[in-house]
């Protein structure tokens, strides 16, 4: 018989999942990914809900960065106030799903899922964030680049479950841009997405991070572009640096919304755009 818990601590909830052995039970947050999957049979799984657990839900600040608990909404994400570091992340929130599911899904959830047109995933990658894994054994942490490994895999361990998202603050002043292409503007699966976060230093860009997703199995980070970025001024032209060689490492797929060749195009696209937005917002 199905078991659903409800834990209210963090220890909690490791205990359940420590004790459960081969028999793991679904660890359910928002549930906006488990529901849907399961409509029209019943539902037998054991459902572990970490949706009880406080400590694991909203955004704090520290010297070090900002740590996004788990359980934290789109919502929370889109409403709290954050430098212009989040702001790609902050329009990623706006754009998973309607406002309905933004209420409920998390930051954690949309990670765990792995899809590779998850919108959170490029403007995270670009901001360098860390994913907190906690068992009852103790906890590790590794990049985000790490964590996902294909579609929907991850390296969640047995017995292990995501507890924060951990974004280092940058050493110096950072702007960031989401931009998304679907077949309409809302309430879509992306066709190609990228997320830009630059570092400037004297209207000169001194590091950067540029993911594109939905190109290939798992978001990536075009670094030989980001190489190609930094040491340049920051103004409308920095978009003149794309070239398509730095998209050869991507490996989108032809399905129904798209074709291999128009998602690599436009990627492409999109970064040139994002470059350009950034460096118009400079005013240079």
């Amino acid at each position: 018989m199905a078991s659903y818990l409800r834990p209210t601590s963090l220890a909690e909830a490791l205990d359940h999942l420590s004790a459960a052995n081969t028999n793991a039970p679904v660890i359910l947050a928002g549930g906006t990914d488990f529901y849907p999957v399961r409509v029209g049979r019943a539902l037998d799984d054991d459902i572990l809900d970490l949706t009880g657990i406080a400590d694991l839900r909203g955004i704090t600040a520290s010297d070090e960065g900002w740590r996004i608990g788990a359980t934290t909404t789109w919502s929370d994400v889109a409403a709290a106030e954050l430098p212009p570091l989040f702001d790609g992340l902050r329009s990623a929130a706006r754009a998973i799903g309607g406002v309905q599911i933004q209420n409920a899904a998390t930051v954690a959830g949309n990670l765990c899922n792995a899809s590779p047109a998850a919108d959170s995933v490029p403007p995270l990658l670009a901001m360098r964030a860390r994913v907190e894994l906690r068992a009852a054994a103790g906890k590790r942490e590794l990049p985000l680049g790490d964590f996902i490994t294909g579609n929907r895999r991850t390296v969640l361990r047995p017995g292990e479950l995501v507890s924060a998202i951990l974004v280092p603050r940058p050493k110096k002043d950072a702007q960031s841009i989401f931009l998304k292409l679907g077949a309409r503007e809302y309430l879509v699966i992306s066709i190609a997405m990228v997320a830009v976060v630059l570092e400037v230093e004297n209207n000169v860009v001194s590091a950067a991070s540029v993911a594109v997703g939905a190109c290939s199995a798992v978001a990536q980070r075009l670094s030989y572009l980001e190489s190609e970025l930094i040491g340049r001024r920051l103004n409308a032209a920095l978009a003149n640096r794309v070239a398509p060689a730095h998209f050869e490492g991507l490996n989108p797929i032809d399905d129904i919304r798209a074709s291999a060749g128009y998602r690599r195009e436009a990627a492409a696209v999109l970064v040139r755009r994002a470059l350009t937005m950034l460096g118009k917002q400079k005013g240079n």
